[in-house]
């Protein structure tokens, strides 16, 4: 059970993630004003929605909000010894050092292809590398799944090795890209990331991950820290750079430790938390696929990109996105929690629905397909 300690310790962590976010995210904004060409994004298609040349390199604070009480954290606690507050959460081990490792290489080559326009094989192929990295240097993989014959004595059922590398390989490649899939309005991805990190965070201090709520809530810190200048109208985008650096971390982070339990048994936890953008990749690359088209190729046919078409205005379609991946998020907490908890998390869904419900039924009357706000600076990445 956790302590006070580790209250203070993610009060901390949350507060640092967000203060040093907040602070950076000015700097690298001048930053790709003077890097020039390639930092900054310029309206050149109809799949970007925003008018003006817009910084788009804007992760790079959101890894050094990260990264910094992280960072504290492993130094203070291999200075002090103190195992009573540090050590009874510790996140040095070898999990950490491969999932880092891994992710030092999707930062570089997202900062790269932020400036450069890396090609799409390129990018997917690093993309596997770094999750074999995860899997053979963090030994991080999905294993076990649950077995789909019911009438069997064994409800588990354990994955040989070869598929275990392969399937774990499919998850952190499909969710890297699939938050940098749903990067496409101003504020978007930042907070549909912040509210999944929230719902990991939570089931992890549920089930004594302590380790991994302590990196979900730093992911959480970081994103709150970057709205502020990426919310609409967008001052700053996170650009490849942020995006798979969100979709990396949530993918690795739902397959860690006794969080297991939840997250690859069933694979009811994480489909539901990254729900909003899993179900939009997919669709995408089917439709895609359909279409004789390559699934990397990029589009106007996001699920955002359809709710402005239906009249929405681009405010009010990430705010609905945000509630429907509230939802599932509150969704997924419910496989985790019992008695009165769950009932008043089932309240609380049904409130949410009927909301998103309203504002659908409200958007589908006041709004034209033809009249979108004209004047707010979105966010196209993919």
């Amino acid at each position: 059970m956790y302590t006070e300690s580790f209250v203070i310790l993610m009060i901390y962590v949350f507060a640092a993630a967000f203060i040093f976010t907040f602070v950076a995210t000015p700097n690298v904004r001048r930053l790709a004003f003077k890097i020039g060409e390639g930092a900054v994004d310029k309206p050149r298609d109809a799949r970007r929605m925003h008018k003006k040349p817009t910084p788009r390199i804007g992760g790079l604070a959101m890894i050094f909000g990260f990264i910094v009480p992280i960072i504290t954290i492993l130094l203070f606690s291999k200075i002090s010894g103190d195992s009573s507050f540090w050590g009874s959460y510790s996140i040095a081990s070898r999990q950490t050092v491969g999932m880092f490792i891994a992710l030092a290489i999707i930062v570089v080559m997202g900062f790269i292809d932020d400036c450069k326009d890396l090609p799409a094989k390129l990018k997917f192929l690093v993309q596997i590398g770094a999750a074999l990295i995860v899997i053979f240097v963090g030994d991080i993989k999905i294993d076990v799944f649950t077995n789909p014959n019911f009438l069997s004595d064994n409800p588990y059922l354990v994955l040989p090795e070869w598929i275990s590398v392969i399937v774990t390989v499919i998850w952190i490649v499909f969710i890297t890209n699939a938050v940098n899939f749903i990067d496409g309005l101003d504020g978007l991805a930042a907070g549909v990331s912040a509210i999944m990190s929230v719902s990991l965070v939570f089931i992890s201090i549920r089930v004594g991950e302590y380790p991994i709520a302590i990196m979900g809530i730093a992911l959480m810190g970081s994103c709150f820290g970057f709205l502020p200048f990426n919310f609409n109208p967008a001052k700053i985008f996170m650009g490849d750079t942020g995006s798979t650096f969100l979709g990396f971390m949530l993918a690795t982070l739902s397959i860690q430790g006794v969080f297991k339990s939840y997250a690859v048994i069933s694979f009811a936890v994480p489909l539901l938390i990254l729900g909003l953008p899993l179900f939009d990749a997919l669709f995408a690359m089917i439709r895609r696929i359909l279409r004789g088209e390559s699934p990397m190729k990029a589009d106007r046919g996001h699920l955002h990109h359809r709710l402005v078409d239906m009249g929405f205005s681009q405010k009010q379609t990430v705010f609905i996105l945000y509630a429907i991946s509230g939802v599932l998020g509150i969704t997924a907490v419910l496989l985790a929690e019992s008695g009165v908890l769950r009932a008043i998390l089932v309240v609380i869904a049904m409130i949410m629905l009927l909301l998103i419900g309203g504002m659908l039924g409200k958007g589908s009357h006041n709004h034209h397909p033809d009249t979108r706000d004209k004047t707010d600076d979105t966010e196209e990445n993919e």
